[in-house]
């Protein structure tokens, strides 16, 4: 510290405070040395320069001289000169450069430094006293503004008080730029209808209006109709490996958003082709019940017969008989009535209904009671075995006691599900649902509610939007179940490109500390496959007639690629609201420690004595990376060792946005 300067607050009482204080000031604080060290140093070591930039405007140096070598080293920077001291005493105008003790006290500044590296430590120093100085400024002037005071002008003072606590909380923030929300996606993109063919994206935009709900509901929700009409049906080759068409789909928007008005609207058409195809399954379900009840007889008769024969030749020939009626029996089942979709069941009654339908099924509801019911709410035991291998297509073989044995050749399940922000933050509290991979085969829509913000008196639906999404969902569920056998997709050459372009941009996403898809691999390793999927759908509902005999075409890709962007963005989101990332967690909870016992600066040590979550400075290095990309803290240089001991630990400073205003 320098001489002591003499601060004098006048007052109208001769021996009030301000009297008092007037007699005993101390000095102003600022540190001479450290100024000096600090431009010393980056005149020494130019490419200190952007860190200190970070750090310093110009206006901190308390010696006025100071402020102008700073500013010629700036000038010279920004003009790409070099800024050594021949080159800023030449930027200096001569009469101040002869005032600030001329060319040679540059010189000086850097015979002074003991070493150019430590040039962001003294530009700390520098930083801090000049807020230092600045709470001193603020503390006189609001004093001064109080003994100013005649109790007839309260409204004015306090005013003026605002202004200036307004004015020192803004400088409190010099130096820091504004931080980013710890949370993945902090602006969720709206569902892109226009990546629909047009009648489907004009219905599901009308739909969401008429209903006035987010277009991302009723999007998603059309995405999973269209996976019920085709999964299990159609396959898609991409570039080396085929998918099927079914997904999965996850809406979370909380009650009170006519979640139920969307699904009944969306739902219609299945329901229409539903009931036609029951009609159509009449007879043949007749006929298999009436051949199944004469092979029946026919087993009793021989197995009878079998029984009877006392000659041993005539006895070989009836359990022959008895043999072939049984496989017959076994050969003749009954098929069940069609069903495409339930808005609820338990895994076993899933089980039996994907068996029954010969491998597709879908749950569609506007609650997601399918979670807990797979997280174990019946049996105590989560069971996701149906709906990881449902997702793949995969064959499943499911045998229990009592029950006959199920085999299903490829199973595939198709889910749309609504539920609520609660539920959705639960989803990571069964380890299962991580672990098996089913939080990485959703995709996520997390949708702006629009309560308090909706039209009463919405645009209606057009009667030929309506009819026409009615008419070409039933057509494309029928023509789709008229298949004889299960059908292929595949792409144009140029939209295979594409493809793989998508995997080559996907993959660097995934790197574990660089890519901003790395905590959720399990989501972004299916994500290629899922856009692959939503193409093939998108292709499907342009040519619902005929779609299985057209390629891909790239503009259908590209498409899929902007549906694919948005579930990635809302994915990220909802990661973060499930709390799948365990080094986002530790950050909002050193944060969070942060505001609650107003720490500026800290330490590793300080934090690991204070948190139990962190064991060991290892255990933190996750959250502390978080934190400083994000730009709610940063570390503070140390100086080199000099001496015995340990080496000083690193010590952060808290954003001043972080004390009071947690993200």
């Amino acid at each position: 510290m320098t001489t002591p300067r003499l601060h004098v607050i006048h007052g109208d009482d001769p021996h009030g405070p301000a009297a008092e204080l007037a007699e005993f000031v101390r000095p102003l604080p600022h540190n001479i040395e450290a100024e000096q060290h600090t431009l010393g140093a980056l005149m020494l070591d130019p490419t200190a320069l952007a860190e200190v930039r970070g750090l310093l405007e110009g206006t901190e140096f308390y010696r006025p001289a100071h402020g102008l070598i700073w500013s010629a080293i700036v000038g010279l920077a920004d003009r790409g000169a070099p800024f050594e001291p021949v080159a800023v005493a030449a930027a200096i105008n001569p009469r101040d450069l002869a005032a600030l003790g001329g060319a040679p006290y540059l010189h000086t500044l850097i015979s002074q430094v003991p070493t150019a590296t430590n040039a962001t430590y003294y530009a700390h120093i520098v930083r801090d006293l000049a807020y230092a100085r600045r709470v001193v400024s603020t503390g006189t002037r609001l004093m001064q503004l109080g003994y100013s005071a005649t109790g007839d002008t309260d409204t004015d003072l306090r005013g003026a008080v605002a202004a200036e606590m307004h004015a020192h909380a803004a400088a409190q923030g010099q130096g820091w730029a504004d931080p980013a929300p710890l949370s993945a996606a902090p602006d969720l993109p709206p569902f892109p209808v226009w990546a629909f063919p047009d009648w489907l994206g004009e219905y599901t935009a009308g739909l969401a209006e008429v209903t006035q709900t987010p277009p991302d509901l009723a999007g998603s929700l059309a995405l999973a109709v269209l996976g019920v009409a085709a999964g299990g049906k159609v396959w898609v080759r991409a570039t080396t490996w085929t998918e099927p068409t079914n997904l999965f789909t996850l809406v979370v928007l909380p009650p009170g958003n006519r979640k139920s008005e969307v699904y009944k609207h969306m739902t219609a058409p299945i329901k229409a082709a539903e009931a036609v195809l029951v009609e159509q399954a009449k007879p043949r379900i007749a006929e298999a019940a009436v051949a199944r009840k004469v092979a029946e007889a026919n087993v009793e008769k021989t197995e009878k017969a079998a029984t009877a024969a006392q000659d041993p030749t005539q006895r070989a020939l009836a359990m022959d008989e008895a043999t072939a009626a049984r496989l017959d029996l076994e050969d003749t089942p009954i098929p069940a009535e069609p069903c495409l979709f339930s808005d609820d069941a338990t895994v076993e009654v899933l089980t039996t209904r994907v068996a029954e339908q010969g491998g597709r099924f879908a749950i569609l509801s506007p609650e997601g009671e399918i979670f807990s019911i797979a997280a174990g709410r019946y049996s105590g035991t989560p069971n996701l075995a149906i709906l990881k291998s449902g997702h793949a297509g995969e064959e499943m073989r499911i045998d229990r006691t009592g029950r006959a044995a199920e085999r299903i050749t490829a199973a595939t399940i198709t889910l749309g599900i609504c539920t609520q922000p609660g539920v959705l933050a639960r989803l990571g509290e069964t380890p299962q649902f991580g672990e098996q991979g089913l939080l990485g085969r959703l995709l996520y829509s997390v949708p702006a509610s629009l309560l308090g913000f909706r039209n009463e008196r919405p645009d209606p639906m057009p009667e030929h939007v309506r009819d026409t999404y009615q008419a070409n969902v039933t057509a494309l569920i029928l023509s789709l179940a008229a298949l004889p056998e299960t059908a292929t997709l595949n792409f144009a050459p140029d939209a295979e490109a594409s493809i793989l372009d998508l995997a080559r941009e996907t993959e660097p996403r995934l790197r574990p500390g660089t890519g901003d898809l790395a905590h959720m691999t399990d989501w972004a390793g299916k994500y290629v496959g899922a856009v692959v999927r939503i193409a093939a759908l998108l292709h499907l509902a342009e040519h619902f007639r005929d779609g299985w005999d057209r390629p891909i075409t790239l503009a259908t890709f590209s498409n899929a690629r902007l549906i694919g962007e948005y579930f990635t963005i809302h994915a990220q989101a909802a990661y973060d609201a499930i709390g799948a990332d365990p080094a986002v967690n530790d950050a909002r909870a050193l944060l969070d420690w942060a505001e609650r016992t107003g720490t500026t600066r800290f330490t590793a040590r300080d934090v690991i004595h204070a948190l139990k979550r962190f064991r060991k400075v290892a255990d933190l290095e996750p959250a502390i990376r978080v934190l400083e990309s994000h730009g709610w803290i940063r570390r503070l240089p140390t100086l080199p060792k000099s001496g015995p001991g340990r080496k000083a630990g690193t010590t952060y400073e808290t954003h001043p946005n972080a004390i009071g205003d947690l993200p």
